[in-house]
């Protein structure tokens, strides 16, 4: 993995021992995917940060400069994985009280990931709960603590399901929001409807791109509105769309309305019309 570490606009060899991303998890993330050396979602994730930031009263790194460290990165024109991560910085000594206003921030490249399943994905319903809190829907901040506890019961003898290749989550409250690193959408009367990310959750930019083309809505989902859904799907930025074939014990066969979800995505970022097959 190729990483470059900076504090402001100064290059540096390491993340400082005082910074808050470290300490609080106090800072914001993107992970893009790149093709042919480029990131065809770039402003949909500048924007998201943006939005994370005055969420969080944080100042962020010159975007001109990312950028061009970002294209630095990719320079063979390859694709791959862009990661950024900002932090709000150095706090200046102990405490919660956000007193920098010089970010810190990592660029890394990454491989791409495994192909999902030929067949679709497995998936399975998770015992940790994501905690209500308005003030950090849809954002990405980087307490990802939730989905760190959800993923792990993958490989905990006492939950069942570890053959699934993802989880789905609800609210503290019971309704369905996501899956544990991806939005999640359900086919119900011809119509496609995704969880509303207005209590908690992260309004994901590979969501963003779907809601117009699908004309998809927006609601409060409960397990049984999934479970008996005509067609189900993930989706997130680096990945694209994943068509899913089983829940515990509801299985879905391929769907046509799937592929032509994975037909508009492609319109809009070139790097998925390679996974049109895969699931």
């Amino acid at each position: 993995m190729n990483a470059r570490i900076f504090v402001g606009d100064q290059r540096v060899d390491a993340i400082p021992a005082d910074d808050r991303g470290l300490a609080y998890g106090d800072g914001l993330f993107e992970t893009m995917r790149v093709d042919a050396g480029q990131v065809p979602w770039w402003d949909a994730h500048w924007a998201r940060l943006q939005r994370g930031s005055q969420h969080l009263r944080m100042v962020l790194p010159d975007a001109g400069q990312v950028r061009g460290e970002a294209d630095a990165l990719f320079a063979d024109r390859a694709g791959g994985v862009l990661k950024l991560i900002v932090t709000r910085g150095g706090s200046g000594g102990r405490g919660y009280a956000p007193t920098s206003t010089q970010p810190n921030w990592i660029l890394s490249r990454q491989p791409l990931p495994m192909p999902s399943p030929r067949g679709g994905l497995a998936l399975r319903w998770c015992a940790t709960r994501l905690a209500i809190q308005p003030a950090l829907a849809g954002i990405k901040h980087c307490n990802r603590l939730e989905q760190v506890l959800a993923r792990a019961e993958w490989n905990d003898p006492a939950t069942p399901g570890q053959d699934a290749d993802e989880g789905l989550m609800c609210s503290g409250e019971g309704d369905v929001v996501c899956a544990t690193a991806a939005n999640l959408f359900v086919l119900r009367e011809s119509r496609w409807w995704t969880p509303k990310i207005d209590r908690c959750g992260v309004e994901g930019i590979c969501r963003g791109q779907l809601l117009p083309q699908l004309d998809a809505c927006e609601a409060r989902l409960s397990v049984a509105d999934v479970e008996t859904a005509d067609a189900v799907f993930l989706c997130n930025a680096v990945r694209g769309i994943l068509g899913v074939a089983r829940l515990g014990e509801r299985t879905w066969p391929s769907h046509p309305a799937v592929a032509e979800a994975r037909r508009r995505l492609a319109r809009t970022h070139p790097g998925f019309s390679i996974d049109a097959e895969i699931s």
